[in-house]
This record gives structure tokens, C-alpha cells and sequence, in this order.
């Protein structure tokens, strides 16, 4: 028996309500480029419209002229999507609260989750959308992922309760160590004075 290894998320299928309430949301109110469209080729009483969130990856939405918005909170019980998160810059993270007000949209305020900061609201479906900024760059070669594991593995020996910016910032330092090499044999921290 073998794993089918996987290399990332592909894309996200949606199912929308009317062509421009997605076109509305995606491009108009999180600046995701409207990039492709044709039917669903599935159901041809469906469009698929398809947005770049920004990594070269897709979001795309069925829609249907026959549906409405329904801003009810889509359900949550298990097998169903939580939420969907996307990344954003610093500077933009320190936008959104305000960009959010001015267009009445509520949101959650913005949430210190250790490792990044966020912000949720809704989506006009009820779909919960997050709003999120790490709180560190990786090293040259490594991953968000990367930084991550180490830091969850530090954060667990020291009995923590979760990731802070102290196990981000020493894990960044291992993972330096180990995949940047060096002339000196003793990377020991020193005092220079």
C-alpha cells in the first residue's frame, strides 16, 4: 500500500449564487483577479468562474442566475468547510478593520493567534472568510511550514501552551543553522564585546 503524495492545494470549488454577487466578492471586494469563465462542465445550467487568489492557485465558484444570496452562516457540522483563509500583507493586515468598516462589512476584530494575526467575516453566502498575517518571513529555502514544525516541536518540549513569536524566532535560528552553511565549526552564540 502507498500514499498518493500530494503538492499543494490545486484549487477550491464554491458554489455561489448569481454570476455577479461572486464577481461582486472575490474581485471587487478581495481584489482577486477574474481570470477565467466558462460552464460548469458538470451541470451546463451553471456557470464556473475562476479567481487567482494571489499564488498563481485558483478559487472558483458555480453560479446560477436562479440563486440568491443567503447570508445565514453556512452550516458547520462535520465534513463541512469551517472557514477559508487567505493571506495578507502586513501592511495590508493593518488596513482591513478600516476597508471593512467603510463598506459596513462586520468582522471579528483582529485576533493574536501567536504565530500570525487575523480577522474573520463573512462572505455574502455565509461562507466565514479569515483575513490572515504571519508574523515571520521563513528563512531563503524554507517554508511557512517548515517554521511551523520547528516551532511546534520547541513550543512542546518547553510545555507551552501555544506557538508565540519566542518559538517562531527560535526556530528560524535552527532552521538557519541547519540548512545555511558556515566556515565556522562552533555557530555557538558569542559575545563580541
Amino acid at each position: 500500500m502507498q500514499k498518493i503524495q500530494v503538492q499543494g492545494v490545486h484549487h477550491i470549488t464554491l458554489t455561489g449564487a448569481d454570476r455577479q454577487t461572486s464577481i461582486d466578492f472575490w474581485e471587487g471586494l478581495l481584489g482577486m483577479p477574474f481570470v477565467f469563465d466558462q460552464p460548469n462542465l458538470d451541470n451546463p445550467d451553471e456557470g464556473h468562474l475562476y479567481f487567482d487568489p494571489g499564488d498563481g492557485r485558483l478559487i472558483t465558484v458555480f453560479t446560477n442566475e436562479t440563486r440568491t444570496p443567503d447570508r445565514r452562516r453556512t452550516p458547520t457540522e462535520p465534513g463541512c468547510v469551517h472557514h477559508i483563509a487567505f493571506n495578507v500583507s502586513r501592511a495590508m493586515f493593518s488596513q482591513v478593520e478600516k476597508r471593512l468598516k467603510d463598506r459596513g462589512i462586520g468582522h471579528s476584530g483582529a485576533k493574536d493567534r501567536g504565530f500570525m494575526d487575523s480577522i474573520y467575516f463573512k462572505d455574502p453566502l455565509g461562507l466565514m472568510i479569515e483575513l490572515a498575517c504571519y508574523r515571520f518571513e521563513p528563512p531563503t529555502g524554507c517554508t511557512h511550514a517548515d517554521v511551523m514544525i520547528e516551532a511546534h516541536k520547541i513550543r512542546v518540549a518547553r510545555g507551552d501552551y501555544n506557538i508565540q513569536e519566542e518559538h517562531l524566532a527560535d526556530a528560524i535560528e535552527l532552521l538557519v543553522t541547519c540548512h545555511t552553511s558556515s566556515l565556522t565549526d562552533d555557530r555557538r552564540p558569542r559575545d563580541p564585546y
